[in-house]
């Protein structure tokens, strides 16, 4: 068992995908030594910032828990809310970008690639 404080992970950077904006990254699983099977991570998007359109390849969930975004799965937009999810889809083109005007907090959590 690993137990891990949001705070001994937390990190400022730029989104992944195109660094639009700032966010603040929590990497919960990479303190979770190898081998592990799936990632878990918390990232929180500043007001206007966005994870850039990518290709996944695997099933991945962004969940949210607070504030307010729009999710793209292959040109595909919807609203998300706290208490909603997307389930995205393996080979899916996806982003995410914050709406709103308070910063969109969610919780991602995908399989660890294959090695």
């Amino acid at each position: 068992m690993v137990v891990v404080s949001e705070s001994d992970v937390m990190v400022r950077e730029a989104p992944p995908h195109g660094a639009i904006g700032m966010s603040t990254a929590y990497r919960i699983s990479d303190a979770a030594p190898q081998p592990r099977t799936m990632e878990f991570r918390r990232r929180v998007l500043d007001v206007g910032a966005a994870i850039g359109e990518h290709p996944i390849a695997h099933d991945e969930v962004y969940y949210v828990t607070a504030g307010e975004g729009v999710v793209i799965s292959d040109g595909v937009e919807a609203a998300l809310k706290p208490g909603m999810a997307a389930y995205l889809y393996d080979g899916a083109v996806v982003g995410m970008r914050q709406t709103g005007e308070e910063p969109l907090s969610l919780i991602i959590a995908y399989p660890v690639a294959a090695k």
